[in-house]
């Protein structure tokens, strides 16, 4: 791969990682009910912004309401790097099955992740679908969830012959079971849409809306102070942890702050930002990213919650050195100013 491919791959890498984290650490500071409700906020928010405007790209204009409701499913989260199965019963009913090793709860992590993360976003997105398509006798029947150590998130869309009240837009059937699943039915993208460049940047922006999306539904939750602190502290970590296998994707040196800055531009060009770099009089050097594509589209409040976040990813990862450093950025506009020095 090129070195534009690994630094996209690299951040779609980090950002996955920085969401599990931060799952995590709710989770444990702030306990499984808040986890719940933020799952919530986070896909129903994510629901409203992309489920609609994707039909037409993934060519589901037109199909049946539940048939394209699983494969869009199928679609989106396959391009993010997600394997999930689908089976059509028909017209009215088509089954997803999500495979392991699930990419929402990464590795053994997936013990500490509550059953209300589950329950949190088939609420917010699952059990809106028919909502959004204005089909009021469309809902999801969910047969297996990932943190009750059954066979994992499966379930399907159904059509039903009456209208459904809110409460049973979402239902849970234990006793039922998918059908054998046929490989001619999986559905792909348009054919000639999505070269492997563009899956790759599909799968960055999939971890990524995650976080810009994720911080403001949890400030929603808990506050902003709290999001802050919770959010930098996972950041922190996540930089600190991730560093050698981000390190090694991009080719970087753990070396000095000449070393150190050359990482941070390689990686974060894997956001599509431009970056320049500068050496200073003082020893220091100044690395101005242009772009911010991070931020893209945000409200500015939620856009600086975020930013305060965000830039701890490479502050840790900075700090992973063997040869630690200081990582201080400030904003101006679109450009981010970091200046990085070695401590002695």
């Amino acid at each position: 791969m090129s070195g534009s491919e690994t630094a996209i791959e690299a951040q779609a890498y980090i950002h996955h990682q920085y969401l599990l984290g931060l799952e995590l650490m709710v989770a444990t500071t702030k306990g499984p009910e808040v986890v719940g409700e933020w799952m919530f906020r986070l896909f129903r928010r994510q629901h409203e912004e992309k489920f609609l405007s994707s039909f037409e790209k993934l060519g589901l204009a037109g199909l049946p309401d539940a048939v394209a409701c699983a494969r869009y499913h199928v679609l989106s989260n396959s391009m993010g790097g997600v394997a999930v199965e689908y089976m059509e019963e028909s017209d009215r009913k088509a089954w997803v099955r999500f495979r392991y090793p699930r990419w929402m709860y990464d590795g053994a992590a997936i013990c500490g992740i509550p059953v209300e993360a589950s329950r949190g976003f088939l609420r917010g997105w699952y059990g809106q679908n028919g909502v959004s398509l204005k089909n009021p006798r469309l809902g999801f029947v969910c047969v297996s969830e990932d943190m009750t150590g059954e066979f994992g998130l499966c379930g399907y869309f159904r059509e039903y012959d009456h209208d459904l009240g809110e409460d049973e837009r979402l239902q849970f059937a234990r006793d039922e079971v998918p059908p054998p699943f046929d490989p001619a039915q999986q559905p792909a993208p348009p054919a000639g849409d999505w070269s492997a460049e563009r899956l790759a940047k599909a799968n960055r922006n999939y971890a990524m809306e995650y976080i810009r999306n994720g911080m403001a539904a949890l400030e929603a939750v808990i506050g902003r102070d709290e999001t802050l602190a919770i959010a930098r502290r996972a950041a922190r970590l996540t930089g600190l942890q991730t560093y050698q296998h981000i390190r090694g994707l991009v080719g970087g040196v753990d070396g000095d702050v000449t070393d150190g800055v050359r990482f941070l531009s390689d990686v974060l060009t894997g956001m599509g930002d431009d970056c320049t770099i500068s050496a200073n009089d003082d020893g220091s050097v100044t690395l101005r990213q242009q772009g911010l594509r991070i931020l893209r589209g945000l409200e500015p409040a939620e856009a600086e919650t975020l930013l305060d976040a965000w830039t701890e990813l490479w502050a840790g990862a900075l700090q992973s050195h063997r040869i630690r450093k200081t990582a201080n950025a400030v904003r101006d506009g679109d450009t981010l100013i970091w200046t990085l020095r070695d401590i002695a």
